[in-house]
């Protein structure tokens, strides 16, 4: 089997250009057969960039002519190939965690901290706390939804002016890594460590240097003021940030 990911605006259009049974139809998380090129596919609307976007499944020999099909149907809609550094930079710009980057399976994590609930990691509404029954962990998230959590995986936008003037202070304009980094990086809160940044990269798309971050309550409500760890020179130093909600982008057409 081989897979392509077909993401964007653009993509269901480009996708009908070159499909047998248009797209139009369907609906977001759900999968149907087609044909494309001649050859048989298996078409998910799905994707990890937050946008509109499908994902092709066919037969590994299908993948070259179903690959140059795309292109030639996507070509004046600016259609070009991506890897997965630009896929990481797009998951972080809409919010999507990655599995052991991000946060820690529970039956791979060592310690308790290392684990996470469905609420810290943005994934409260999966719990069905409104349907009757029992299950392990119940109680748990029930009180949980009552109090709140201990910890929550929010956004942070780093502050450029701050970011500058590290940077200046050195002789140097801000150095921006050119992928998304996975690295855990301290964000801290009048000089103490409050949680610490999981993912961070530059958003190309919305020209600002933004992080996955981890933050203990109070500190993860949208608004608050903190400062996130940066190298500079091969120096620690810290630029000021503010926590956002997640996503950091969430256009309206994905869904339509």
């Amino acid at each position: 089997m081989a897979a392509l990911s077909l993401q964007g605006p653009k993509s269901r259009a480009v996708l009908n250009r070159c499909c047998e049974t248009p797209l139009d139809g369907l609906k977001f998380f759900r999968m149907a057969p087609n044909v494309l090129a001649g050859r048989t596919v298996t078409i998910s609307r799905t994707g990890y960039t937050g946008d509109l976007g499908y994902e092709i499944w066919m037969e590994a020999a299908d993948a070259l002519p179903v690959w140059d099909a795309l292109l030639e149907a996507g070509d004046d809609f600016g259609t070009i190939p991506c890897g997965i550094l630009a896929m990481d930079m797009a998951r972080v710009e809409a919010g999507l965690f990655m599995l052991d980057v991000d946060y820690t399976a529970a039956t791979h994590a060592w310690i308790a901290g290392q684990k996470s609930s469905p609420y810290e990691i943005g994934l409260g509404w999966t719990v069905a706390l409104d349907k009757p029954g029992y299950f392990v962990g119940r109680r748990a998230l029930e009180r949980e939804a009552r109090e709140g959590s201990t910890w929550k995986l929010v956004g942070l936008e780093v502050n450029w002016e701050g970011l500058e003037r590290l940077y200046a202070a050195v002789g140097l304009p801000p150095q921006i890594p050119a992928m998304a980094v996975r690295a855990s990086l301290p964000v801290r809160k009048d000089g103490r460590q409050v949680g610490y940044a999981s993912t961070s990269t530059w958003s190309p798309l919305l020209k600002k240097y933004i992080a996955l971050v981890h933050l203990e309550r109070p500190h993860y409500a949208p608004g608050t003021r903190v400062e996130i760890e940066i190298t500079v020179e091969h120096h620690r130093r810290y630029a000021p940030g503010t926590v956002v909600a997640l996503p950091f982008y969430d256009p309206e057409w994905k869904r339509k």
